[in-house]
């Protein structure tokens, strides 16, 4: 009995290991590429006034671009 619980234990814990260092993701945690690909307008609206909180763009920059993915062209 106390064979088994080892040889499970050792074999749990390699599963563990190689899904760590074989980047394997049990589960809805990590974000894949397409989702960065083709980001929501939401996100791009976010992205927008990043930028110009940190003045990348300038504030009419940032009208005429929101205008843009809002459809107010």
């Amino acid at each position: 009995m106390k064979k088994l619980f080892i040889s499970a234990s050792m074999a749990l814990t390699a599963v563990l290991l190689l899904t760590g260092c074989l980047e394997l993701h049990l589960g809805g945690g990590a974000k894949t590429e397409a989702q960065y690909q083709n980001p929501t307008v939401g996100q791009q609206l976010i992205d927008l006034q990043r930028a110009k909180d940190t003045g990348a763009i300038s504030a009419d920059q940032y009208e005429a671009q929101k205008a843009k993915l809002l459809g107010n062209k």
